[in-house]
């Protein structure tokens, strides 16, 4: 039974951090989080490995973990590691612009509440339909597609528009 634990975070380990740290925009607190959850999930893992989706149901544990109420302020706090340089001088334009779009991104889906920033998560990075999205955030199907549409408009408002002026000038 430890061995089928042990191969499970071997296995899965990589992913559930991955998950965790794109949810909490934070990779200690990520670490934290899947931590807690493995232990849980160690001590009960003959009735978790016995389930017809055991990743699905510690996916689920992550979430929970990160939507407590425990973490909430921690979810909360977080800051752009760039804004100190940021309010030296304005980043200049090189071929790193993907990467600063990812982090622009990665910004605006920090600032989305809990559930839409777990809801867009679970659908474009673990690719999870509406019904599992459903079941991990333990709500309706229906509400999962209204906490997407949300966090969809949010990230669309957000989004940087290009300054006509100076390309006029």
């Amino acid at each position: 039974m430890p061995d089928r634990f042990d191969q499970f975070v071997a296995d899965r380990l990589d992913r559930l951090l991955r998950y965790a740290t794109a949810l909490t925009c934070d990779p200690h607190l990520a670490q934290d989080i899947v931590q807690e959850v493995l232990l849980r999930a160690q001590s009960r893992w003959a009735r978790i490995s016995a389930l017809q989706a055991p990743d699905s149901y510690v996916r689920r544990m992550v979430t929970n973990e990160y939507l407590s109420w425990r973490r909430r302020r921690a979810a909360r706090t977080i800051a752009s590691t760039h804004s100190t340089l940021d309010a030296l001088a304005a980043p200049a334009a090189d071929h790193a612009d993907g990467y600063a779009e990812r982090d622009a991104m990665r910004s605006r889906i920090a600032a989305l509440p809990r559930k839409q920033r777990a809801a867009i998560l679970l659908r474009y990075y673990e690719d999870c339909t509406d019904a599992e999205i459903a079941e991990a955030l333990g709500c309706s199907p229906g509400t999962v597609r209204s906490h997407i549409s949300r966090a969809l408009g949010s990230l669309r408002a957000a989004e940087p528009r290009p300054i006509f002026k100076e390309a006029l000038s």
